[in-house]
């Protein structure tokens, strides 16, 4: 279940009661005249099924609340209640299942913005990445994945292909790609003063046979890719978040972002060239199974929707009075 809490003019809020009323996935409705701050708002407060969100969402857009108040939303520890567990029911599908498009919305609004805390994790993932190819060492290739951010701008340029928004597609991209350039850019400087000071070789740098899969890209590369990305979109998406840890150490984006710094600057281009190419293969699988695990959400989703409301409609007409009724 989810807590939601709605703040419009009274006039709205009134009619905002009358149609969370005859909604069976809304439950333990609460209404507050001129709670806002000097009178100019009422409060509703009331209990959500997760899988009936974005219908209730919808209404509440179109009714113009954005625009004259606002909708909070929230995930409770725990709601112990027999008219919220009836509302549960009276939803379609599993609670886990359900895809809050709001909150996806604004994750991705925040995730697609530049920020110094992404970039300094990406550094710092980068030149762990750099280390681990250097010493051969897969266990600080895990931590390189584990500590790099990247599938946030990842996933949100994802969801705004899938809703078509230009403006955060363009943002993420910059932070990304520009992300990943800057980062390479840095750890190539950093790596070639080391060289030329003599603390690493040419061979260190190159050969390591437990860390090649690096620089050597495959079918199996962008199949674990896709795989990685249906996972990282499922957990973002719904409320198993667990799963993203396990996603970060699947996917070799940040690995071949510090192998390209470390190659390119002990003059490995070959070795370079083939961490540049691991890197667009992982990429391409993420964006292709975060695409389509996101479209076919929202269409499975819209189906749930369109079923809810023929339900609706249903218990409508037999809630009406027949002709011949007194």
């Amino acid at each position: 279940m989810l807590t939601v809490r709605v703040t419009a003019p009274h006039e709205l809020a009134s009619d905002l009661c009358e149609r969370l009323r005859d909604d069976p996935t809304v439950s333990d409705i609460v209404y507050v005249p001129a709670a806002a701050l000097g009178g100019r708002g009422d409060l509703i407060h009331f209990e959500l099924a997760r899988e009936s969100a974005n219908n209730v969402m919808r209404m509440l857009r179109h009714a113009g609340v954005p625009a004259q108040g606002s909708i909070v939303v929230s995930e409770p520890i725990a709601v112990v209640s027999d008219a919220a567990t009836a509302a549960e029911r009276a939803a379609p599908g599993h609670p886990a299942d359900g895809v809050l498009w709001a909150q996806i919305a604004d994750h991705s609004r925040e995730d697609a913005r530049p920020s110094w805390s992404f970039f300094a994790f990406l550094l710092l993932a980068t030149l762990i990445a750099g280390i681990g190819r250097l010493l051969d060492q897969p266990i600080l290739i895990i931590g390189a994945m584990v500590v790099g951010p990247e599938f946030a701008p990842l996933a949100a340029i994802c969801y705004a292909v899938v809703r078509r928004k230009r403006g955060i597609a363009g943002m993420a991209s910059v932070t990304l790609f520009g992300g990943f350039a800057l980062c390479a850019a840095i750890a190539w400087g950093l790596w070639a003063i080391v060289y030329a000071l003599g603390f690493i070789t040419f061979e260190q740098a190159t050969t390591g046979p437990l860390t090649q899969f690096i620089i050597t890209p495959d079918v199996w590369s962008f199949v674990i890719a896709v795989l990685a990305g249906i996972a990282g979109v499922l957990s973002l998406t719904t409320s198993k978040s667990s799963a993203l840890v396990g996603v970060f150490i699947s996917i070799t984006t940040v690995p071949a972002v510090g192998t390209i710094g470390l190659a390119l600057a002990v003059g490995a281009w070959d070795e370079a060239l083939s961490a540049f190419a691991q890197l667009l293969l992982n990429l391409a699988g993420l964006f292709i199974a975060g695409i389509a695990t996101l479209f076919v959400q929202l269409k499975v989703g819209r189906r749930l929707g369109l079923q809810l409301e023929a339900r609706r409609a249903r218990r409508a007409q037999r809630s009406q009075p027949s002709a011949g009724s007194v």
